[in-house]
């Protein structure tokens, strides 16, 4: 959890910049985070000979282990505008978020990930979630009234081979690796290119009353089409007490409200009865039969606003 933000930025940025930090400040203090500021006099790195502290070196006098380089500080996001202190906090393995102004565009910050452009757009939202992402903790998506929706982590393999052992599960579903290294692998990769670049896809289904695992649910894409696409599977202990349709509906609104989709479909196996009952009261329309790689499939497709359907999402 982010307890500390700590910026690092240099003089000279501007008072628009100063009345942004202020407020992102005074935003990020009313969530209950910690925050510490310090002006960068000099790209010093510590150690260096300098009539000045460096950023980190003030910072470390000013805050004491607070930013002690040597230190674990898991809670901790750094904030600069500066490569230098970029990557002295980077070569001590902090979670440190570069911002790039009109100041220092000539400035390399090699090997960030994520980076701030418009202060005044970034919010204790925003930070959290770059937090988030630069620690490895999941994102949270949704809530519905019984379960939360949020980002697949490696933790999940245990979870998510119990409810794959149902062969009711892989009868009409992909089943999971074999091999558990490979899963995990395979989990960890997913997390860097598809969460980390889309910013959505597949996520875990987790129960709000005991936090157990139940499912899968989300979006994705298939290569050989240009709509998005719902997948869902719900463990079968959990089936046929409206979970999947609480949550799938749940994520219809997201996909058109936070992502802006228009116009989402899903694939369902011939004979997948259940499946296609939910995609029907969910308000999918049948698009006919499809087959890839010599599977047959019903093409479900839905308008998620605006559309001529009845049921479309609003």
């Amino acid at each position: 959890m982010l307890r500390k933000v700590v910026f690092a930025l240099r003089d000279g940025t501007g008072n628009r910049l100063q009345l942004s930090l202020r407020c992102l400040i005074q935003d990020l203090e009313q969530h209950g985070i910690e925050a510490a500021y310090a002006v960068c006099l000099e790209d010093k790195t510590p150690g260096e000979q300098s009539g000045t502290l460096c950023c980190a070196e003030y910072l470390l006098k000013k805050h004491g282990s607070i930013c002690a380089a040597d230190q674990e500080e898991p809670d901790t996001l750094y904030i600069t505008d500066s490569s230098v202190q970029y990557r002295f906090w980077q070569q001590h393995r902090k979670y440190v978020l570069p911002y790039r102004h009109q100041w220092n565009q000539e400035e390399s910050f090699a090997g960030a990930e994520y980076m701030i452009e418009r202060l005044e757009e970034v919010d204790y939202e925003v930070v959290d979630m770059a937090y988030r992402r630069l620690a490895g903790i999941p994102w949270e998506i949704l809530k519905t009234e019984r379960c939360i929706v949020r980002e697949t982590v490696v933790e999940d393999v245990d979870s998510l081979y119990d409810i794959y052992e149902e062969p009711a599960i892989t009868e009409y579903m992909e089943d999971l690796y074999e091999d558990r290294d490979e899963e995990i692998a395979y989990i960890k990769d997913y997390r860097r290119r598809m969460y980390g670049f889309y910013g959505y896809g597949i996520w875990t289904v987790q129960a709000r009353q005991d936090g157990q695992v139940i499912g899968r649910a989300g979006i994705s894409w298939r290569e050989e089409f240009d709509v998005p696409e719902l997948g869902f599977v719900i463990g079968v202990p959990w089936q046929r007490q409206g979970y999947a349709y609480e949550v799938c509906s749940a994520i219809l609104r997201y996909a058109w409200k936070d992502i802006g989709f228009k116009q989402i479909q899903a694939l369902v196996m011939e004979h997948n009865e259940k499946s296609a009952a939910l995609c029907r009261k969910l308000g999918f329309e049948d698009r006919g039969i499809t087959v890839l790689e010599d599977v047959r499939y019903i093409l479900y497709q839905l308008e998620l606003s605006g559309g001529r359907n009845r049921n479309a999402i609003v």
